[in-house]
């Protein structure tokens, strides 16, 4: 059974000079360098500032377990050739970006002149976590029960508080800036794969966008892979959050797939619900208030999360993902937070927006 909940992690890292800090268009080098050694494992983004690490399929939690640091030490490896650094989070603290470039692809390039500054305003950083569903119509109808969760997993994952020097009082300010991407955000209830293939049909037969790959939202069945794709991640700030983030994604799939094949219906909420908590979730985090709406009560945010943990306890055994969930449930605890507390922390402490700059990359590079 557990061959089809298979992993795959998508992980953008920005790409720093090693002295300064400052972000670094060096993507052509650094692929130069790093595809002898990981082959299409390292990718470019829209950015030159920024290169993508991609595992394989990962039959369990503890094959991403041995993946992701090997594959992040040799992309270590590649970029200390360089003189640059990476670092792990969803938004550089003081970066302009005016003064990034983009990558010399065409896509990249067509989004560009269409989306102008909306687009090249987008020097953000995410994590995509894809999870093997190997039947389509259940794909869309753990979709539709997912997105209850999203906030929730917005939340675990939030590490980008600072944007171009200033601390923005959010705690995801990169799913602010990604907000006015068309066909992005929480996706609405989909009734059927036919009625997706129509969606996508309508759009690419319109002239509104080029393929199924440009559905860009914080959950999707993905258009080329068995899988449902999770969106809505800042970029993490260490390995162990990534893997726990990537544990519970899993166990959230297999849950709802077991409900599914017993005939237990999952409360499927409004899209405007889902967003309501999203806000909360980028605003606060782990310190924000949500809403369950099913019940009609609202509760702090860890303590629904502690909630979801248990719904997803019974099958976290035969995944062999105790280790993730116990780190997540210490999370709730820790006073330092997730990512962007800790961030927040730094600043709160010197007062210098540089030394969160310092923190980051002493924490990314550590991490390997």
């Amino acid at each position: 059974m557990l061959d089809r909940f298979t992993l795959g992690i998508e992980q953008e890292f920005q790409l720093v000079d090693r002295q300064t800090g400052d972000l670094r268009s060096s993507i052509d080098a650094i692929l130069a360098r790093g595809e002898p050694l990981l082959g299409e494992k390292i990718k470019s983004e829209s950015k030159q500032a920024a290169v993508e690490l991609v595992t394989g399929i990962c039959p369990t939690i503890a094959a991403a377990r041995k993946e992701i640091p090997r594959l992040k030490a040799l992309l270590k490896h590649v970029v200390e050739q360089e003189q640059v650094a990476l670092i792990s989070a969803g938004t550089h603290p003081s970066a302009r970006w005016q003064e990034q470039l983009a990558t010399e692809d065409e896509h990249y390039l067509k989004l560009e002149d269409e989306l102008q500054d909306v687009e090249r305003m987008l020097v953000i950083y995410g994590l995509h976590i894809h999870v093997g569903v190997n039947d389509k119509e259940l794909a869309i109808t753990l979709m539709n029960q997912l997105r209850t969760w999203l906030p929730h997993l917005l939340a675990l994952s939030s590490n980008s508080p600072f944007w171009q020097e200033r601390y923005t009082g959010l705690k995801s300010y990169r799913t602010a800036l990604w907000k006015p991407i068309p066909h992005s955000g929480v996706p609405g209830s989909i009734t059927s794969w036919n009625h997706f293939e129509r969606y996508v049909d309508d759009l690419v037969s319109t002239g509104c966008i080029e393929s199924a790959k440009d559905i860009c939202w914080d959950i999707r069945p993905h258009p080329l892979f068995d899988t449902v794709e999770f969106r809505i991640f800042d970029m993490p700030g260490t390995t162990q959050d990534i893997l726990s983030l990537a544990a519970l994604c899993q166990a959230l799939v297999m849950k709802l797939t077991w409900l599914h094949e017993h005939h237990m219906q999952v409360y499927v909420p409004p899209r405007d619900y889902v967003e309501e908590n999203k806000w909360a979730a980028m605003r606060y985090g782990l310190d924000a208030e949500v809403v369950d709406f099913m019940n009609r009560r609202r509760m702090p945010m860890r303590d629904s999360i502690h909630e979801l943990l248990d719904f997803v306890e019974d099958v976290v055994p035969e995944l062999g993902s105790q280790r993730e969930m116990h780190y997540l449930r210490a999370l709730l605890t820790d006073p330092r937070g997730t990512g962007a507390d800790r961030q927040i922390a730094v600043y709160e402490r010197t007062g210098d927006i540089q030394a969160v700059t310092r923190f980051l990359m002493q924490q990314t590079m550590e991490d390997m």
